[in-house]
């Protein structure tokens, strides 16, 4: 729901800091492994209690995420760049909750059910974005993309804020896993009728279990 309006303010930082790790040769893949790295020692961190550290290095990793992006965009995007963008992201993304029940066990029920919500909401994205771009209508939208994107209530910003809150709140950790994860489910629901919608129009047919 924020990316959207987010990214006109973020991405001209974002490009002016390119710019440097271009001329020293970094490439957008290798930003991706170095920030998922980082994204793996803020879940270590906060696994260990160390929240405000753990907020820290995952607001890098973000960071870092927006960066290799960047570089792509003023050289050129790929494919594995595309794949290890997302798998990197779904995979930080999940295991933050789970650093969270390593920290103090009581957490573990809403972890879960938060780790849940992001299969909706992963799940939902990737299939709309495969079936878009079998249909060639991906990067319709959001130009310079690897991915077809659908918008939905909780996007990244919105996950970033949550997880952020999470690391300053601790102790409101359940509370705020299951909202967030409720309006993760919302977000769901909206892109399965989204794609009903759009996957039913005349001259598109149904996938069957053959064609699986």
């Amino acid at each position: 729901m924020l990316d959207a309006r987010l990214r006109p303010l973020i991405e001209p930082e974002l490009d002016r800091l390119a710019r440097p790790l271009i001329a020293w040769g970094f490439n957008a893949n290798a930003v991706t492994i170095a920030g998922f790295a980082v994204g793996a020692g803020a879940c270590v961190a906060i696994a260990g209690g160390a929240f405000r550290a753990g907020l820290a290095l995952f607001l890098l990793n973000r960071a870092m995420d927006g960066l290799d992006g960047a570089i792509a965009r003023r050289t050129r995007t790929t494919d594995l760049g595309g794949f290890l963008d997302i798998v990197t992201d779904f995979l930080i993304y999940a295991a933050v909750p789970f650093a969270f029940a390593l920290a103090r066990p009581a957490n573990a029920l809403p972890a879960i059910f938060l780790v849940v919500s992001f299969v909706g909401t992963g799940t939902t994205f990737l299939a709309f974005a495969a079936i878009a771009a079998r249909r060639g209508e991906a990067g319709d939208r959001r130009a310079m993309k690897a991915l077809h994107y659908l918008d939905g209530l909780t996007e990244g910003s919105e996950t970033m804020i949550a997880f952020a809150l999470m690391c300053l709140l601790p102790d409101a950790f359940a509370a705020l896993a299951y909202g967030f994860g409720t309006l993760c489910w919302i977000t769901t629901a909206g892109r399965i009728r989204q794609g009903v919608l759009t996957f039913r129009e005349p001259g598109t047919r149904d996938i069957t279990p053959q064609d699986k």
